[in-house]
């Protein structure tokens, strides 16, 4: 129950739909001229703001790289075509453009420390848990930003995100609609179903029908558009071997390491805690006078079972065993290391409340020799002088392949092989090319279409790659002889289900007038009956249930609703709905997700309906 609205709250599903197409519209006349002149540098203008050519390129690049992200394996190349793209750009920068004018007309602001803390604590500018400014150059840059650039761009998006949220934000739910939700939700259904397979084997395709599907759909039977690329990788390992340590600096760092090792102390304790039931006085009282029975001679160990209220070493009489410094709280630590073997301290107040601390014992420090730590010395004394040559090679790489005209040069300042992949398409291949960057990069516009080299792009924190295009394989039309048999099939499937829909159809119309009876097989098959059934019942095809919940509540017990469906398989279901029963009550955590999901729902339409205001009420001129 509720899992649908889990599901819609916790993710969206990666599909983008350009849908919108350009009706370019030849611009004649005097007028024309001078305004497509003193316009050349523009793209639109809303409400007297000017959005660039500059401005629409970015983002047109920056949204043919979401695509190929998003979609993965599933993109579709035909989406890459530029009027499109920069149609769906363009428009995304005007509704961006509308929504920073609404937020300057709220009011809304924030200080420059603010904007410097989100760049300070995004972990993607981030080494060790720590801000890098190279790390920060090198992440905008892949992104198409200088430095300024990007705090423009953070402003503006922290600026809409602000506005954003005082609208959705401010939405609000009834108890009533909480309510009448829930019921919904909650809803089981009674029916019935009959399932009818489709035999694409019985079904005839000619070779005309085969060969007209292939001419009408010749777009869908291309080769993939790929491309072979050359490359050359830089890795952070190579430099290991590159730097030299000496014997005095291993030997300076392990005298170092063992200086850090510490005596191990055994103790033992019973701790009396301070709480809402007992106070500082009581507990310090309590401690004190077992103190005292200590001193008298008394088992440290029975009084710890029989007092200590720490779960883990009451029952081991009070046993901790042995640790270090830095493990215990400072009071505790100082008063534990001012103890000989066997003593008791006085009661010692920590967080937890009062111990009664004991020394059971003391462990000299195992010092490891120079040969059993040499390969760390080396490691740690390595690691930071690689990771500098790292970046600094890092950045020679970039410089390098921004100023050359092919890969030869930076391969030789560096040392390094320039090496060729298979040819791969817009989904990826193997190895390198497996990598989402790799891929944007190889059909970025710059790349692909101007044969630039690519800017530095990180594979890993250990690799870091630039490429340049070696041979460009655009898509070519399949010859029928080779797609034909998957065209005959799929024709043949189609052709299989839609005798069973109509089937179906006439099935379904004698079973509402009453000349066909219900009751009983037909075309050889039963009707399967379900009982109670949820909207995410597990065992019952999705496409089925979300059929089943669009058929109207039967009338009365005698008068089932019927509908179908078409499986993925091909297959078709006869559905017939016999009641609709309400669902239990919702519990009041359950209240809490519906409210939840249905005020961001709401909050969401409340901003689509403030955007679509703006722009009803802007000046917009698009050039």
């Amino acid at each position: 129950m509720l899992q649908n609205i889990r599901d819609n709250s916790q993710g969206w599903i990666a599909k983008t739909i350009i849908g919108l197409i350009v009706v370019l519209m030849a611009l004649t006349g005097f007028e024309a001229i001078f305004q497509a002149a003193t316009h050349s540098q523009d793209a639109a203008k809303v409400n007297g703001q000017t959005i660039s050519q500059n401005e629409l390129s970015q983002a047109t690049d920056m949204q043919r790289r979401q695509l190929m992200q998003q979609l993965g394996k599933d993109f579709d190349p035909a989406l890459l075509d530029d009027k499109l793209l920069r149609d769906a750009a363009l428009k995304g920068l005007i509704d961006r453009k509308l929504l920073l004018q609404g937020a300057e007309d709220a009011k809304f602001a924030f200080s420059e420390a603010a904007l410097d803390q989100v760049i300070l604590q995004t972990p993607e500018f981030q080494v060790d848990g720590k801000f890098s400014a190279d790390r920060f150059d090198q992440v905008i840059r892949q992104m198409g930003y200088g430095r300024m650039q990007f705090r423009e761009m953070l402003a503006e998006e922290m600026l809409i995100g602000q506005l954003r949220t005082g609208i959705a934000g401010s939405s609000f739910v009834t108890d009533q609609q909480v309510d009448a939700f829930a019921r919904l939700e909650n809803q089981t259904r009674d029916f019935a179903a009959l399932t009818f397979k489709a035999n694409p084997a019985a079904v005839t395709v000619s070779e005309d029908e085969v060969k007209a599907h292939y001419e009408q759909h010749a777009k869908e039977f291309m080769t993939p558009d790929q491309v072979v690329i050359d490359y050359v990788e830089l890795k952070k390992s190579a430099f290991f071997d590159q730097v030299k340590v000496t014997d005095e600096e291993l030997k300076a760092q392990y005298e170092k390491e063992i200086a850090n090792l510490a005596e191990q102390r055994r103790a033992a304790h019973i701790l009396i805690e301070v709480n809402d039931k007992v106070t500082d006085a009581q507990a310090k009282a309590r401690a004190e006078e077992i103190e005292q029975r200590l001193a008298k001679g008394e088992d440290f160990a029975k009084l710890a079972k029989e007092f200590s209220q720490d779960p883990g070493s009451a029952s081991n009489g009070g046993d901790l065993g042995f640790a270090g410094p830095g493990v215990y709280d400072p009071d505790f630590e100082e008063a534990l290391y001012k103890l000989a073997d066997g003593q008791v301290s006085a009661p010692v107040r920590t967080q937890f409340g009062y111990h009664v601390i004991k020394l059971l014992g003391k462990q000299a420090p195992e010092v490891p020799s120079f040969a059993s730590l040499k390969d760390k010395l080396l490691r740690d004394l390595k690691t930071p002088l690689v990771e500098q040559r790292y970046v600094d090679a890092s950045k020679q790489l970039q410089d390098a392949a921004y100023e050359a005209s092919d890969l030869g040069q930076p391969a030789q300042d560096l040392n390094l092989k320039v090496q060729t992949s298979a040819p791969f398409g817009r989904e990826g291949g193997e190895g390198i090319t497996a990598n989402r960057g790799v891929v944007q990069a190889a059909f970025s516009e710059e790349v692909l279409d101007e044969g630039a080299n690519s800017t530095a792009i990180e594979l890993d924190p250990e690799t870091t790659v630039v490429l340049r295009i070696k041979e460009h394989r655009k898509p070519t039309q399949l010859p029928l002889e080779a797609v034909a048999g998957n065209i005959h099939d799929q024709l043949a499937k189609d052709k299989a289900t839609a005798e069973l829909k109509a089937k179906a159809d006439k099935l379904i119309a004698g079973l509402r007038d009453g000349s066909i009876a219900a009751a009983g097989a037909h075309d050889g098959q039963q009707w399967k009956s379900y009982e109670a059934v949820a909207r995410g019942q597990d065992g019952i095809d999705p496409a089925e249930l979300q059929a089943l919940f669009r058929l109207a509540k039967p009338q009365g017990k005698d008068k089932p609703e019927y509908g179908s469906v078409v499986l993925a398989d091909g297959s078709l279901v006869v559905l017939q709905l016999k009641g609709v029963n309400d669902g239990a009550a919702a519990s009041d955590e359950e209240k809490q997700q519906i409210r939840r999901y249905l005020a961001s729902r709401i909050g969401q339409q409340d901003f689509a309906a403030y955007r679509k205001q703006l722009e009803g009420a802007a000046d917009i001129t698009r050039y």
